[in-house]
């Protein structure tokens, strides 16, 4: 069913945790299933020097919020903007077409950070 990057990203999560000293933190939920994330960063000028998560559901959705720590660390703000659901889950090799959804929560939930750093930040 899943791919060994899948499976690795699964057993092995990059930058699972939290960081207490975030200047951005999101969360968001997939009501159809229950997974929930938490996503946190820290900015420093336009770039993202690091991410953590904690994440409540099932494997797909483990792999996919490590994948998205990976895809925002280092980005400017306007990049992390522009990963998606899509841009995860092919980072990730795909995934099947029925935890698509796990995907676009990593995604969401890193837009719903992003938001809330530009609101600390004093942006919009």
């Amino acid at each position: 069913m899943y791919n060994e990057t899948v499976i690795d990203h699964f057993k092995h999560p990059r930058n699972a945790g939290r960081l207490d000293d975030a200047d951005g933190v999101g969360d968001a939920t997939n009501p159809a299933c229950g997974d929930i994330a938490k996503l946190f960063i820290k900015v420093a000028g336009d770039r993202i020097t690091d991410a953590r998560f904690q994440t409540f559901g099932c494997s797909a959705c483990i792999a996919t919020s490590s994948m998205v720590t990976l895809l925002c660390i280092g980005r400017t703000l306007a990049e992390a903007r522009a990963v998606t659901g899509e841009a995860v889950a092919a980072a990730l090799g795909g995934l099947p077409s029925g935890k698509m959804h796990c995907a676009s929560l990593a995604a969401d939930v890193l837009q719903v950070a992003l938001d809330d750093y530009a609101k600390r930040a004093g942006g919009a």
